[in-house]
């Protein structure tokens, strides 16, 4: 565990309450930026931001804090990677140790990876309160990590904020008090909106370079869907029939990368160059920077996605969205937004394609409170319930 110079200083300053904010792995660092700005303005907290380690690279990690003005992380745990349980288990052991020495008053976490899970449990059992940002999100698929990370951190969290009207409905029926649930928009979203300000003035490089051809967007990384090679190859053929029409650009996690090479699947993806004649290829690309991506995503015909928070960052930018996935724990971007599911059927996946490079898409709107204001909503509650 590293301590940032200064932290006995954050020790003997007894006018504020303390507050660690977990952050862990790449969509966390995007909802933890604006906490951690709307927090150092606050009277009473004092902000503590915690790096576990989950994601360490520059890709992964570094170049978001370097984007988004995310302060030196105070404490950094230095985890890394490893299955599940090894890497929950060593979260928790490092975290404890932190929790012990800097006596925070309250946790926050945010999301649904390991850490936020890892670091609820310590707090839980160090009675230190902790407050869940994201909570209440269910795609009642647990077979995902990510579902049960969600249900366990909320089941102890004192404090229950929540993005969309659902979490309210999941909450309650899992017996939390409704006083305990706050509906504060989306914090996500305020990184959004400040920063597509930033892509739209210039302030970004063009991840395509001087294309500005049509094209479809790609991100792939779920093990129900890249782990399987049947699986993972049916989806590399619906592709292959929507490249045929316009090209579609995969920023590729590491685990993907692995998993074409291991399955033999190199022959249907080409890499891009910036040169390159785009026409019928699926071009594979190294992890982009928040900014990068940004630009990638606000100006493609469509994006093709098995993550989580794209399904949000469509929406509110009014881009396509074709979730390759059977559920989603985000029903708001189905219901009213621009994103619909289509699982791993090649069918429904060339033919979303299609219908969104012709320009035959519902017309969506963006969530309640998604208005780029969620994160002073969090702390102004938060300033409340402590004092």
């Amino acid at each position: 565990m590293k301590l940032e110079a200064g932290m006995d200083e954050i020790m003997t300053e007894s006018k504020k309450k303390k507050v660690f904010i977990v952050a862990g792995a790449r969509p966390n660092f995007v909802k933890v930026a604006p906490i951690m700005r709307a927090m150092a303005a606050s009277p009473s907290l004092r902000p503590i931001l915690v790096h576990t380690g989950q994601h360490y690279d520059h890709n992964m990690s570094q170049s978001f804090f370097d984007e988004l003005n995310i302060p030196r992380p105070d404490v950094f745990l230095e985890v890394g990677s490893g299955s599940h349980a090894a890497q929950t288990a060593a979260v928790m052991l490092a975290f404890e140790k932190a929790v012990l020495e800097l006596k925070p008053d309250l946790v926050l976490v945010v999301g649904d990876v390991n850490s936020t899970l890892a670091c609820s449990l310590v707090s839980a059992k160090l009675m230190i309160p902790v407050a869940h940002v994201e909570a209440g999100l269910r795609s009642f698929d647990r077979s995902m990590p990510e579902e049960i990370n969600r249900v366990l951190t909320d089941s102890i969290s004192s404090f229950l904020f929540i993005t969309e009207p659902s979490g309210r409905d999941n909450l309650l029926r899992e017996g939390v008090a409704e006083d305990n649930i706050f509906f504060v928009g989306n914090v996500m979203i305020d990184t959004l909106a400040e920063n597509a300000r930033r892509v739209r003035n210039g302030e970004s490089a063009r991840p395509l370079g001087d294309f500005s051809g049509d094209y479809a967007a790609l991100t792939l990384h779920r093990p129900s869907n890249v782990d399987d090679p049947a699986t993972f190859s049916r989806i590399i053929s619906a592709l292959e029939a929507a490249a045929a029409e316009a090209p579609v650009f995969f920023p590729a996690h590491p685990r993907t990368v692995n998993n074409i090479r291991r399955f033999g699947l190199d022959d249907h993806f080409a890499a891009w160059d910036g040169a390159s004649t785009p026409a019928g290829k699926i071009f594979i690309m190294e992890p982009l920077g928040y900014l990068e991506f940004l630009s990638l995503t606000m100006n493609a015909k469509i994006v093709l996605t098995d993550s989580g928070g794209i399904q949000e960052e469509t929406t509110w930018l009014g881009v396509p969205c074709a979730t390759i996935r059977e559920n989603t724990e985000r029903p708001v971007t189905v219901d009213i937004g621009t994103n619909i599911l289509v699982g791993s059927d090649a069918g429904k996946i060339s033919a979303a394609a299609a219908a969104a490079l012709r320009g035959d898409w519902k017309q969506g709107r963006i969530p309640e409170l998604w208005d780029g204001h969620a994160a002073p909503r969090i702390v102004s509650k938060l300033e409340s319930l402590l004092y």
